[in-house]
């Protein structure tokens, strides 16, 4: 990713939310430092520790709104001046929640997604960064993205098990809609080993995964976002 990033670091709106809901999953099943939500707004990640935050939405039509802020990445003010990152947004954007975050200085980056490319505000020519590749390092496109990820969910552990087989198999059912109890036991078990101090809930995982709707049903291995758009599974 570009430092400070730019639309093209991002890859499409769909692989960005089987891989959030990924990490969403995994937290839900275990005592883990990153806490999501699901609601209206999207899905929400916030660092127990402070240290960034995001939130993705998919709209319908093939839109989408990614936004977040990373404490050691993100500059929000040029000089005493507070960056827009909202400037030339559409009218379709939930403004009304983006501006209480604007107002409320927690925004580092703000991206929205339509007509099949990622845009964002104009930045200052000195601004160094936003903050997106830091917090959001799994979000490029590419394998190696993927990978990030998997060093995200194995950071907790050491485990035989070939955990990036394990998280991109998970990917691809997610991006199916297939999830199923039994890939949530192989993701646990390759990214948890069998000897973690903590209490493992794949209950919990999957009560998440269906409540994501990463469990709705066969789309014959094709994921296709709520705009319509079908896309490879990642």
């Amino acid at each position: 990713m570009h430092r400070p990033s730019v639309p093209e670091d991002l890859d499409h709106p769909e692989r960005l939310w089987v891989r959030a809901a990924t990490l969403a999953v995994v937290a839900a099943a275990l005592d883990d430092w990153d806490e999501f939500s699901w609601g209206p707004d999207g899905l929400r990640c916030s660092n127990d520790g402070g240290a960034y935050w995001w939130r993705l939405k998919l709209h319908g039509d093939g839109r989408a709104v990614l936004c977040g802020q990373d404490s050691d990445g993100s500059c929000t003010h040029s000089g005493d001046r507070q960056i827009d990152f909202l400037a030339g947004g559409p009218e379709w954007l939930p403004w009304e929640r983006l501006r209480d975050d604007a107002r409320g200085n927690l925004l580092g980056f703000a991206y929205w997604y339509e007509n099949g490319a990622w845009a964002r505000a104009p930045y200052p020519a000195a601004m160094p960064d936003d903050g997106l590749a830091m917090a959001m390092s799994w979000a490029a496109p590419g394998d190696a993205a993927v990978d990030a990820i998997v060093e995200h969910l194995v950071a907790r552990t050491e485990t035989e098990v070939d955990a990036a087989s394990a998280v991109r198999s998970f990917l691809a059912a997610a991006g199916a809609r297939t999830v199923g109890a039994q890939d949530i036991s192989a993701l646990l078990d390759a990214v948890c080993g069998q000897d973690c101090w903590y209490a493992i809930r794949p209950a919990a995982g999957l009560a998440f995964a269906a409540e994501l709707g990463l469990t709705a049903g066969d789309r014959g291995g094709v994921a296709v976002d709520r705009g319509g758009v079908a896309v490879a599974a990642p």
